[in-house]
């Protein structure tokens, strides 16, 4: 095993062990990665003496700070095909990890964003420790919250997942606990032991957790339940933003926040929350994958990436620049098959 690889694979004891191994990027997810951890869930899945899989990011920093959007920005224009083979193939990656029969564990400690929520969010168990950082900030580099986002984050209790995709909202171990989007909590200090006996231990994983499973404290978002689930419980965008104008300061922040993310990614991404809602995971990622090959067609990705990556600038001219700009139409192109075709699974 090269420790050069950007994913690294290693058999320890009775578990498969993935290790994210970008660290100068933030252990960010390209195409060859996704390609590679999907080929060795494959193999984890048909080899008895594999019982479950683990997977952790190099480094303390970050789980995976998301995917590799910055490629795409430069290239994707222009290259069709890398654009659609790369989320293809990420998404078959998530539908294989979602549908696992063995476990997944996923160790999100540090920052965990896009393309590591897809990583991590539909593995059995999700571990969160006192580093980690966990957002879905699509909406603000004119993409949506994809990887299985969608289908995710439709499930979260009332309308925080809703509230996750329009924002970009960051949220810490004690939030992630209390929403369900991480099922542990373990201090980083002792994820060195537990992944021994990860590898080691008979004992049933829910009991092997459970015994490293620490109360991470009051979770700050459980104050604002009621807001989030009032505010954005609309199905139109404008009717979010109207109501969150109207609301107190927390509110208007949230219309502020709204006011600074791409109007089509906002509504895409509404649209999206709103047909994942009680859908098998393969829809979702089919609407996603519609979404994302005409988000290729489209300004604001690449606008986005130019001013939050490229430029820097944090200025992006987002083109609709309102929400009201944006059509219904706009949003059921968006919806169509590719002229290349629908995601499979096969």
């Amino acid at each position: 095993m090269s420790q050069d690889a950007e994913v690294l694979f290693e058999r320890r004891g009775h578990a498969l062990w993935i290790t994210l191994n970008r660290l100068g990027a933030l252990n960010a997810l390209n195409h060859p990665m996704a390609v590679a951890i999907h080929r060795a869930l494959a193999d984890a899945l048909a080899d008895p003496a594999v019982r479950h899989v683990v997977i952790s990011g190099a480094g303390d920093r970050a789980f995976c700070a998301g995917g590799d959007v910055a490629l795409l920005g430069r290239r994707g224009r222009e290259d069709r095909a890398l654009w659609e083979n790369f989320f293809h193939d990420e998404y078959r990656m998530n539908q294989a990890i979602a549908r696992s029969p063995k476990p997944w564990v996923a160790l999100i400690d540090g920052i965990t964003m896009g393309g590591g929520v897809g990583l991590s969010i539909h593995g059995r168990y999700r571990i969160a420790t006192e580093r980690t950082l966990f957002a879905m900030p699509e909406t603000g580099i004119g993409l949506i919250p994809d990887v299985g986002g969608t289908h995710a984050l439709a499930a979260l209790p009332g309308e925080i997942g809703t509230w996750l995709a329009l924002t970009g909202a960051r949220l810490k171990a004690a939030d992630l606990i209390h929403c369900g989007i991480a099922t542990h909590h373990v201090p980083s200090a002792h994820l060195a032991t537990l992944g021994d006996l990860l590898a080691t231990s008979h004992e049933p994983l829910d009991a092997l957790l459970a015994s490293f499973d620490e109360a991470p404290g009051a979770a700050p978002l459980a104050a604002l339940r009621d807001a989030i689930d009032y505010h954005f419980g609309h199905d139109r965008m404008e009717d979010i933003v109207a109501s969150l104008e109207q609301g107190d300061d927390w509110a208007r922040e949230q219309a502020a926040i709204i006011a600074r993310m791409s109007p089509t990614s906002c509504k895409l991404s509404l649209s999206g929350l709103r047909l994942a809602r009680g859908v098998a995971i393969e829809e979702a990622l089919i609407n996603e994958y519609r979404m994302v090959c005409e988000i290729r067609n489209g300004h604001d990705f690449f606008e986005g990436i130019r001013a939050q990556l490229i430029d820097k600038d944090r200025n992006p001219k987002w083109s609709p620049a309102t929400l009201e700009g944006v059509s219904d139409a706009d949003v059921a192109r968006h919806l169509e098959m590719p002229e290349t075709g629908d995601l499979t699974f096969e």
